[in-house]
Order: C-alpha cells, then structure tokens, then sequence
C-alpha cells in the first residue's frame, strides 16, 4: 500500500485550487462558501440566544463556543464565538430569522456580514510641515514644495502642521494654517489629506479644497470636529489614541487590546454617524504608537483584519514610528516596508508612509504574486 499525500491549501484562490482537482468549473464559484471558513465573536447574548444560537450552528455542522454556564442558565450574558464555513453562516442566518428573542435581527446581520476586501491599497504620502516631527519636516514653503517631487505617486497627500509625536504639545490654529494652506493652494486639483485635530483648521482646509480630514485624536480633542466634517461631506480618518500626545505613552494598559481599540472605534462610528457624517466617508485607524506598547502595536498589524468587521476601510500608519526600533530614517524604512508588506498582503485599504517611491514599487511587485 502506497503512502498517503497531504498538503495544506493556503492559496486564497479557492476557486482555482477547485478547477484544478477537476471539480464543476459551473459550480466552482458557489461552491468557493464551503471552503471559506470563520470564527465570528457576537458580543452579549442572553443564556436563550446563545443556546438557540449554538443549536442552529449544531443542526448546520457549525459549532458555537459559548461560556460553560450557559447551558444551565446561570449567568446573564455571554460572548459567543460562531465557528462556520460562510456556506454554513447563511444557513445559519436564514433559520435565526424566524426564532424569537431578538434573533432575526442577529440573523440579518450575520446575512450581510462580510469582511473580504477586493481594492488595492492606497498609498497615503506624509508631508509633515513641522521642526519638531519624530521622521522629517518640511518647515519652511520651499522646501515643503521641493518633497512634494518624492510624493507625486501617492494616491493621497497628506498635510499636516502639528507634531503629535509622543510627549508634543498641541500648535495654535493660526499656526497650523499659517504653514498648511499656502501648500495646499498649491496642490489645487489633487486628493489631499489635512491632519489635524481643529475643526478650525479642518473648516479652512475642506474650504480651500481639501477632502479628508485625519483627526489622530478620534474627536477627543474638539468635539466640534463631528459636526465640521458632516457640514463640508468630507472623509474623516478616525484614530484611535488613549489619550492626549503629552502623556499617551505614560505605561498605557489594556485589560483585552483588540477588543477595546475595536469597541472604542465602533462608537467613534456610531457618533460620527449620529452627528450626521456619512458611514462610506468613514476611514479608520487603530492608531499605532497612540498609547500603546511596543508589543501592542505588532499584536494590532497581526491582527488588523479583526477591525474590517467595523465595515469601514482600514488606515495603518507604521512609517517610521518609534516602535520599530530604529535611529535612522533608512533603517526605518527597510522595516517599514516590510511591516507594510504584510499589510498590503491582507488587503489594508490605506497606508500612510513617508517613503511613497518605495511603497509603489511594492505594490507593482506585490500585484505580481495576485494577478
């Protein structure tokens, strides 16, 4: 008897892998489902909806994990992580639609949910307009419009004039135009990108053309920012940061990391919503290097596919950030690249580097390995 073969399938091209053990080419697109497979986290199910919920998952072949006491009813809430392939949710779904307790509600969201991502990543280029940034700084007009050459590929341009590198202290509105707006006439026609935590100095910009807003403090900082953004239906980048630049990275503790930068974000959204901002203008960031430690911030890269569940796209911003280790711009950007690698291999929608000639030249030979 001869030996048996194996080998782990990674290719995410499932449809492909199909075809090529002869199965229905007119069949392999749907069957894709069957082999795609998640683990969904469904926060605070009473003991009646994680029982019906585990049942329904049993009665599919799925299978749902929920605290031990559920069963026997003797706690009031429990997390539920839902185990199936995405053929087996939809199942799933359509038979939590006619159960009671709330459950059709949980079944259409579970109906629509869907975290694949298809677009390529954007390169946002940095033009820091500051003396005091943690990589380079452009402080002076001329040359601020001389780096401007080393962006012209990105797909974003972002200006910013206020260094909130850890331990920075905030620059006066007035400032802050006084070196943005005189660069971004000058960009008159392109996509560009204002970070800046004023609904001052956001309001001046979307005025004289800019179309997004990054706002690295989440709202924190200005609450008037919200209301800015809706006026003028500009994108906004919501950051996540624990606390202010002064005193973020004063030992910054997380009882569960992913779960509170992923709750905090969700009611960012939700209040940015509320206050009248358009849910597709709506970009979020998990905020590397904002009160987090070091081992955080790769535990964030290596998971930054959980955060697409918000249903929004995904800025990562690991350019050259203190948290890579390094002492020069060079070094840095060798690790840069190779931390964002990693990003642009797991579809994150935007990332905001300094070094933009590098980064496209990673896409083109990226793109090769997807074509």
């Amino acid at each position: 008897m001869h030996d048996f073969v194996l080998k782990e399938i990674v290719n995410s091209n499932l449809k492909k892998e199909l075809e090529n053990v002869g199965f229905d080419k007119s069949y392999a697109k749907f069957a894709v489902d069957k082999f795609r497979y998640k683990n969904i986290k469904i926060f605070d199910l009473t003991c009646a909806q994680a029982n019906i919920l585990k049942q329904t998952a049993l009665s599919v072949g799925a299978d749902c994990a929920t605290h031990k006491s559920v069963i026997e009813g003797k706690i009031e809430k429990s997390d539920c992580i839902l185990g199936a392939s995405v053929s087996q949710i939809k199942k799933i779904a359509q038979k939590l639609q006619a159960q009671p307790f709330g459950l059709k509600k949980l079944g259409e969201m579970l109906e629509k949910f869907d975290t694949s991502k298809t677009a390529k990543t954007k390169i946002v280029g940095v033009l820091n307009l500051t003396k005091d940034s943690f990589s380079d700084g452009y402080f002076e007009y001329d040359d601020a419009i001389e780096h401007l050459k080393e962006l012209e590929d990105a797909d974003i341009i972002e200006l910013g004039a206020e260094s909130t590198k850890p331990y920075s202290h905030p620059v006066p509105d007035d400032a802050q135009l006084e070196r943005i707006l005189p660069v971004l006439k000058y960009l008159n026609g392109k996509t560009v990108s204002i970070d800046t935590r004023s609904s001052k100095v956001a309001e001046e910009c979307l005025k004289c053309g800019a179309q997004i807003i990054n706002d690295v403090s989440g709202f924190d900082f200005d609450p008037n920012m919200p209301d800015i953004i809706a006026k003028y239906g500009a994108k906004v980048v919501i950051q996540h940061s624990k606390g202010a630049p002064e005193t973020m990275q004063d030992n910054p503790q997380y009882d569960n990391l992913i779960e509170e930068i992923y709750m905090s974000l969700k009611n960012k959204i939700d209040l940015a919503v509320s206050r009248g901002i358009d849910r597709e203008n709506i970009i979020i960031d998990v905020g590397l290097g904002f009160g987090k430690k070091r081992e955080d911030n790769f535990e964030l890269i290596k998971r930054i596919e959980e955060f697409y569940s918000l249903g929004c796209p995904v800025m990562l911003g690991i350019s050259r950030k203190s948290f890579l280790g390094c002492d020069d711009n060079l070094t840095r950007d060798i690790f840069t690249v190779a931390l964002n690698t990693l990003a642009i291999e797991r579809k994150v929608d935007y990332i905001r580097v300094h070094n933009v000639k590098l980064h496209k030249k990673l896409i083109e030979i990226l793109n090769l390995f997807s074509s």
